[in-house]
Parts: C-alpha cells; sequence; structure tokens
C-alpha cells in the first residue's frame, strides 16, 4: 500500500459522492482541514498516514464498506478520463491567474470570485475545473488558446502532464518524471524551458490533466 494511493483512494471516495476532501472529512464529522493536500506531507516533506479512525469515519459517513475502499486503494475503480459523450460547465480560468490568491481553496479546489464558465466534455469529477493555456512555455503541446480540464480526483503517476502549485504561489503545467517522498521532479513541455526538481514540501498540491481542446 502506497502512501499516495491511500490518499488518491479517499479523494477518489469523495468525488464519487460529489464532495471535496474538505466537505467529505466535515460530513465524517472531522477536521475540515483533515484531508488537505498540505496535510499528507510533513514539513520535513516525510509523508503523513490518515489514521484508521479517519478512515472508519468516512467509511461510515457515505456507507462504503472496506473492500469498496480497498478497490480504490488498487486503483480498481479510479477517476476515468474525460468521456467523449456528455457535456459539463466547469469553472474556467487563465493559466497566468491561477497563481494569483483567492482562485484556489487550500486543497487545492476551485474558490472564490473570478472564475468563468466553459462547457467541456463530462469527467467523473465534481471538483474538476479548466485552464486557459496563454504564452509558448507548453509549446509544442499545448498552444496559446487551448483550453486543459484537471481533475483533482485523478491518479496522478509517473509520466502524466499536470498542473501544479508551489508554495512561491506559481501554478504551472508540466510532465511529471519522478515523484519521491522527498523531491518531485517534473519536466518542461517545451524543450526550451529548462526542468524543474523541488522538495516534496515545496508542492502544495498536483492535479491531472485529462483532457484538452486540440
Amino acid at each position: 500500500m502506497l502512501h499516495e494511493d491511500l490518499w488518491r483512494a479517499i479523494d477518489t471516495l469523495a468525488a464519487e459522492r460529489g464532495l471535496s476532501p474538505s466537505a467529505l472529512a466535515r460530513q465524517a464529522g472531522l477536521d475540515p482541514t483533515s484531508f488537505n493536500p498540505s496535510k499528507r506531507r510533513g514539513a520535513d516533506g516525510k509523508p503523513r498516514w490518515p489514521s484508521t479512525e479517519s478512515i472508519s469515519k468516512i467509511l461510515f459517513a457515505t456507507g462504503a464498506r472496506l473492500d469498496d475502499f480497498s478497490a480504490l486503494v488498487r486503483g480498481a475503480r479510479a477517476i476515468p478520463e474525460a468521456k467523449a459523450k456528455g457535456r459539463n460547465r466547469l469553472p474556467l480560468i487563465g493559466l497566468a491567474q491561477a497563481g494569483n490568491e483567492g482562485f484556489f481553496d487550500d486543497g487545492g479546489y476551485p474558490a472564490g470570485a473570478g472564475w468563468d464558465e466553459v462547457e467541456l466534455p463530462s469527467v467523473a469529477d465534481a471538483n474538476a475545473y479548466a485552464l486557459s493555456i496563454n504564452g509558448d512555455s507548453m509549446l509544442p503541446v499545448y498552444r496559446p488558446g487551448d483550453t486543459i480540464l484537471v481533475s483533482p480526483a485523478a491518479p496522478v503517476r509517473q509520466g502524466d502532464r499536470v498542473v501544479a502549485r508551489v508554495k512561491s504561489g506559481a501554478v504551472m503545467a508540466k510532465l511529471l518524471l519522478r515523484r519521491t517522498a522527498s523531491r518531485a521532479e517534473l519536466a518542461s513541455l517545451n524543450p526550451e524551458y529548462p526542468d524543474l526538481s523541488f522538495p516534496a514540501a515545496e508542492i502544495m498540491w498536483m492535479h491531472r490533466i485529462v483532457w484538452a481542446s486540440q
């Protein structure tokens, strides 16, 4: 059982019920920040694990069985890719604006005013959002004017294209090269820009890109 798999299972359990991890914690009678990404690693970058008591409470609150949760940990019911059929209205903001304060809550979910809406293919994640690309830092993969659909509940694996926010406030679209308990290595999509490496504690959240309007 891997640390990231266990937390992904909690995120997926919440998303399947139309909840954010914070809302799931409240429903289970826990502190709303219990499952925030910032609580998943210590200041030294070492992983923090959810307690068996907190898992028991969210299972009771949602009516899920232990074997259901185990399936989520194994990835048997991971959030699927965006479907070709069905449309949904999602919050949209420009990638350049995303680093400003007030657009995301502590858990990395869309919050506050300033978001527009866009109609995109549906995805099984109540907290999905869209970013509009600007600039050339993501060429040739994403061009200015493209829209990417981002799913906080989707499992993030090595080789995935992701949107990450670091403690400085910067929000970036990168390729996840490697992630360990101590560091995260991100490749720039445009070869003219350098690859980046961050201590794990510097990564506030990381979400997977599941679709792009190309």
